[in-house]
C-alpha cells in the first residue's frame, strides 16, 4: 500500500493483517487513516447523503470513538476494548454507518482498498461485540429492540421498494432492502430519517398532501411519486399507499414502482399495501 500511505513505507502482508484478540502493529496505516480523515468523511457524506449522521448525534460520536479505537489498535498492535461509556446509539444504524465508513476509506485507498477493508473487518467485529455488551448498548437494546421494526418482517419479502412513513412527521419508520437500493443507501440507515430528505424540494408539498390523504382515508391511495437518491439523482415512480396503525400512530405503507420498471410488470406482480397491512397486523412479533 505504499502509494496509498502518502510517503509511508510499504506495509508487509503480515502487518496488514489484523487478527483477534491480537494483531501486528501498523502505525503507517494508522497515520494514513488519521491524515485522510477529512477526505474519508467527505466520501462518507456523499455516499450517505440525507442518511449521513448529524454532527451532534449519537451515531457521529460512535464513529469518532470507532476511529480512535482503530487508530489505537493499529498503533499498539492490539485491539483493547473500545471506550463506549455514555453512548446511546442504535446498533443497527451504527454498524451500517461504520460499514459505510470502511467502504469510503477503501474507496479512497484505490487499488489497495480491498486489503484495507480486510484489515478493518475484524476491528469492526470487535467493536460491534463491545457495543452489544456495553451497559449503554444493553440498555439501548432493552428500550428499542422490540419496537425497532414498525412493520413486522412481511415487507422484507416484497421485491418492490416499500416504505413505511409516519404520516404526522414524514419519518421513515421502516423500509425493505429494495427501498434502500432504490435510494442508494443501506436499509438500516433509513430508519428514523425524514422522508423529505429524499424528496426534491419542489415536491415536498405533493408528498404532504398524499400523506394527509392516507391519514384521512380508509381507502388505498394511488399517486405519482417523486424522490431522489443520496447522490441527488431524481426518481419518478407510481406509488400505492394505505394506512396502518402501529403503536398508536398512523403509518403510510407505500409501495413504489419506478417508471423504468414497466407498468405491466408492476400491475401484475406488485402486492397492494392494504394486503400487506392485513398480513402484518396478524403477526405477533417483529422481525429480528
Amino acid at each position: 500500500m505504499a502509494e496509498c500511505w502518502s510517503g509511508h513505507p510499504a506495509i508487509s502482508s503480515t502487518k496488514r493483517r489484523a487478527t483477534l484478540p491480537g494483531m501486528e502493529p501498523n502505525p503507517a496505516l494508522a497515520q494514513w487513516l488519521l491524515g485522510h480523515r477529512i477526505e474519508i468523511e467527505a466520501r462518507l457524506r456523499r455516499r450517505l447523503g440525507p442518511a449521513a449522521p448529524r454532527a451532534s448525534g449519537p451515531e457521529a460520536e460512535t464513529l469518532r470513538r470507532f476511529r480512535t479505537f482503530v487508530s489505537t489498535a493499529l498503533m499498539r498492535g492490539e485491539a483493547p476494548p473500545p471506550s463506549l461509556d455514555g453512548l446511546r446509539a442504535d446498533e443497527r444504524r451504527v454498524m451500517s454507518l461504520l460499514s459505510a465508513w470502511k467502504e469510503a476509506a477503501s474507496e479512497l485507498a484505490g487499488p489497495e482498498g480491498a486489503e484495507l477493508g480486510e484489515t478493518l473487518k475484524p476491528l469492526l467485529v470487535q467493536f460491534r461485540l463491545a457495543l452489544r455488551t456495553s451497559s449503554g448498548g444493553r440498555s439501548q437494546r432493552a428500550r428499542t429492540s422490540s419496537p425497532r421494526r414498525a412493520i413486522p418482517g412481511a415487507i422484507d419479502r416484497i421485491a418492490d421498494p416499500f416504505l413505511a412513513i409516519d404520516v404526522g412527521t414524514s419519518t421513515l419508520v421502516d423500509a425493505n432492502p429494495a427501498a434502500g437500493a432504490l435510494l442508494g443507501v443501506e436499509r438500516d440507515s433509513l430508519f428514523g430519517l425524514d422522508l423529505m430528505g429524499f424528496v426534491p424540494e419542489v415536491h415536498h408539498a405533493d408528498w404532504w398532501s398524499q400523506l394527509d390523504a392516507v391519514a384521512e382515508s380508509n381507502e388505498r391511495v394511488a399517486f405519482g411519486a417523486h424522490l431522489k437518491t443520496v447522490t441527488g439523482e431524481k426518481i419518478s415512480a407510481r406509488a400505492s399507499a394505505t394506512a396502518f396503525n402501529s403503536r398508536g400512530r398512523t403509518v403510510a405503507l407505500v409501495v413504489l414502482w419506478p417508471d423504468s420498471a414497466g407498468d405491466d410488470v408492476a400491475d401484475a406482480a406488485a402486492p397492494e399495501p392494504d394486503r400487506i397491512a392485513s398480513s402484518t397486523s396478524s403477526t405477533s412479533s417483529p422481525a429480528p
